[in-house]
């Protein structure tokens, strides 16, 4: 088992209450905001808005930056190695489960990190959808097991 340092978790803490503050600043927290966005039959109407499209080009401009520097690093700061994805084959579970995922949000206009972070205010529905995201993702996993070992072997291939 693996020692916990005080260095990564320092990190670790201040990135999530960055991308916490980041969450609230941009509103993407607020469901109307997101429907708003996502709704593109709107932009005839003059009633879709964009703006959260100036947190999307940033964040992937700065992640694309950070991935870049990141590879040039023989390991984290704080870390003994990068951890990447162990499976990286696109098949139609993953196809199939972002689907989902994206039906999800785009129905109710939360996304599970800004849904997790809406409990210290509680807005109406929320609960619902935190016991149906919980309750979907047990389901999930018991109706589709991982299958770990099965997408390794397939990522061997």
């Amino acid at each position: 088992m693996a020692v916990l340092r005080l260095p990564y978790l320092a990190t670790a803490a201040i990135s999530g209450a960055l991308f916490g503050a980041g969450l609230y600043v941009s509103q993407m927290v607020d469901p109307l905001k997101v429907l708003r966005f996502l709704d593109f039959t709107a932009i005839p109407t003059g009633g879709w808005d964009p703006s959260l499209a100036f947190v999307i080009v940033p964040a992937i401009l700065v992640m694309f930056i950070a991935v870049r520097i990141g590879r040039g690093r023989p390991a984290p700061l704080f870390d003994r190695e990068f951890h990447e994805p162990e499976y990286k084959k696109i098949d139609a579970r993953l196809v199939g489960g972002a689907a989902i995922f994206g039906l999800g949000w785009g129905m109710s206009g939360i996304c599970p990190g800004p849904a997790i972070s809406l409990i210290a205010f509680q807005p109406d529905g929320l609960w619902l959808f935190l016991g149906a995201m919980f309750a979907g993702s047990l389901a999930g996993s018991v109706l589709l097991p991982s299958g770990h070992r099965r997408r390794l072997a397939d990522a061997a291939r």
